[in-house]
């Protein structure tokens, strides 16, 4: 990469992230930066990480975007993305009554599978090979939020910007023992879930819609790291989130939102946004 490269890459995440701490919107990178393309996006997304924990965040995990397909056209988007999450931007849902969103844009709900790893997963593993890095699963919350105005953008601003990652709110987590890995892996492409605002039905989806199952896109992540020469590979003690369920759904201050979920043994959430 070269210095031009590296000075740019460090300019635009440093416009992103002056953008995000005051909760502001920017006009795509896209339309301002030529050659700003998937493998330019994830060295600014290494730059933005530099950027972030030079200011003492912590990384601990990443999420994974767009692999529910019913997605990728409305968004312009025709593949999965990730962004890197951080110890300020991950809760466990147990411990919050609510949650304030004045610091996000365009704020939607993302009812997701989530992932801890036990141990670093291979590019060379299937499936079934990761199921067996997995510490634990639980269902969460991501809610994302767009830099750009109207949801509009190409998937290297998407990327640029964090992977529109606002934050990740966790249930109670189930741990995946060896003995039950059969059963999980079934679970998780066949379980049906139900997401609210209030007492009214907004979506339905189904873990088949997660890239046809939350580990293939696991599988897909570990992938693209692989051939990522700016950022590393997962690592033991990540958290993965893998992508949205339903469709996203546009949240505001006062609205109440929850999930009734069967056909795996994780318990639906909730959560009220301010």
């Amino acid at each position: 990469m070269s210095t031009r490269h590296d000075a740019e890459a460090e300019a635009i995440a440093a416009e992103v992230l002056a953008a995000q701490t005051a909760g502001r919107q920017i006009a795509p990178l896209s339309e301002r930066t030529p050659g700003l393309d998937l493998q330019r996006a994830y060295a600014v997304a290494a730059a933005l990480r530099r950027l972030r924990e030079a200011h003492g965040e912590k990384v601990v995990g990443r999420k994974i975007g767009f692999t529910n397909r019913s997605m990728w056209e409305p968004y312009n988007v025709h593949a999965p993305i990730w962004g890197y999450m951080y110890a300020s931007t991950v809760h466990d849902l147990a411990g919050i009554e609510d949650f304030d969103l004045s610091h996000l844009c365009e704020s939607q709900i993302e009812p997701e599978i989530v992932f801890k790893l036990r141990d670093a997963p291979r590019s060379d593993m299937d499936e079934q090979a990761l199921l067996g890095c997995i510490e634990w699963c639980a269902h969460g919350f991501e809610v994302v939020s767009s830099q750009f105005p109207g949801w509009r953008f190409k998937a290297a601003d998407g990327v640029a910007a964090g992977g529109l990652h606002g934050a990740l709110l966790i249930g109670t987590p189930q741990t995946i023992n060896a003995d039950a890995r059969a059963e999980w892996m079934r679970q998780l492409g066949t379980f049906r879930l139900e997401l609210l605002r209030g007492d009214e039905v907004i979506d339905r989806g189904a873990g088949a819609n997660v890239l046809d199952h939350p580990l293939t896109a696991l599988r897909h992540l570990v992938a693209l790291l692989a051939q990522d020469a700016d950022n590393p590979p997962l690592a033991a003690g990540e958290i993965v989130t893998t992508g949205s369920v339903t469709r996203a759904c546009r949240i505001a201050p006062g609205e109440r939102w929850s999930t009734r979920v069967e056909g795996i043994p994780l318990s639906g959430i909730a959560i009220s946004f301010r």
